[in-house]
């Protein structure tokens, strides 16, 4: 039960955060972070390195959402189902979104999707700690319904 309830709520925390992501750029589209161009540009580079046709657009995206719902479910789902879930959900994320500003350089994905304004670096920091959040509060309830507290 313990790594169902881990897997849940990575999983919340991750759709959470890809839900946030889809609104916002759609919504402000000149300094929303752009998590997925930074996917498809990954998966791209992934393909050609084993000489292996390119996607179109739409399967690019495609992929590239089924890709990032799934690794970043996985990696959420590291907030565990013990105690101080929220914590380490929000320690998770935040450490996420820093990630997501600093490694797309220097892993050759550019910089633009998630670094363009101070804003964008800021969203994506936040996004991923809201994604995390999400995590640990799923974890927190789903916990709570496994131990519930006795009344003396």
């Amino acid at each position: 039960m313990r790594l169902f309830a881990s897997l849940a709520a990575g999983f919340a925390g991750a759709i959470a955060l890809t839900a946030l992501h889809e609104t916002v750029r759609r919504l402000r589209p000149y300094d929303a972070p752009r998590m997925d161009v930074l996917g498809e540009r990954g998966l791209r580079k992934l393909l050609a390195l084993e000489d292996l046709p390119q996607p179109d657009e739409q399967t690019a995206y495609s992929a590239t959402m089924l890709g990032d719902v799934l690794s970043n479910g996985l990696y959420y789902s590291l907030v565990g189902s013990g105690r101080h879930t929220l914590g380490r959900g929000v320690a998770l994320g935040a450490l996420a979104g820093v990630g997501g500003v600093l490694l797309p350089g220097p892993l050759g994905l550019g910089t633009a999707p998630s670094n363009r304004t101070p804003q964008t670096q800021a969203m994506t920091v936040a996004w991923y700690t809201i994604g995390g959040l999400v995590a640990g509060a799923v974890a927190q309830v789903l916990r709570k319904r496994r131990y519930p507290r006795r009344r003396a």
